[in-house]
């Protein structure tokens, strides 16, 4: 069993569950997050919020910031008419932003890809544009099991008997 995104009801709860994920990550430790401030912003031109992630990060030499801007869209299969009313430069110059992320419920569209392809090209400033399509992002929450319970019920339950079974063999070994 995956986690499914069938679980979460729409893309309130989707958009919810993102800034969740974000406030989890500094307590990873794949990382070097050492603080995480999570901005839901107001309603876009799309209906949808921008969320403003601000991470601090500690290299161990010094401590930099890194904000991105973050858009959830609760596609099955995104299309790039769906980000036409979208200036990506300009809100990334609006929030002075040093990335923009892209979270899909599902699948991409070849015109988004294209489209996000285009702006890497064409950047000069060492801005990055990135996309997690709905199976990438399953892979990164399978490592946030705090999130599993409020948002996938179901994958958490089964992951609670798997353990468990896991646990039983052990023992007989």
């Amino acid at each position: 069993m995956k986690i499914d995104f069938n679980e979460i009801n729409d893309w309130e709860e989707f958009e919810d569950l993102t800034a969740d994920y974000f406030r989890e990550i500094k307590r990873l430790d794949t990382n070097q997050i050492t603080t995480v401030k999570v901005e839901p912003s107001g309603r876009g031109p799309d209906g949808g919020r921008d969320i403003l992630v601000t991470l601090m990060i500690d290299d161990t030499i010094v401590t930099y910031e890194r904000k991105w801007i973050v858009q959830c869209k609760f596609y099955d299969n995104l299309l790039k008419s769906h980000l036409d009313q979208i200036n990506i430069p300009t809100l990334i110059s609006e929030y002075d932003a040093c990335g923009y992320l892209l979270i899909v419920k599902g699948s991409v569209h070849v015109g988004v890809t294209n489209t996000f392809e285009n702006l890497r090209n064409k950047e000069k400033n060492g801005v990055a544009y990135e996309i997690w399509n709905g199976n990438h992002y399953r892979q990164i929450l399978g490592f946030v099991g705090t999130l599993h319970n409020q948002y996938f019920p179901k994958y958490y339950e089964y992951s609670k008997e798997r353990d468990l079974r896991l646990e039983k063999l052990k023992l007989e070994l």
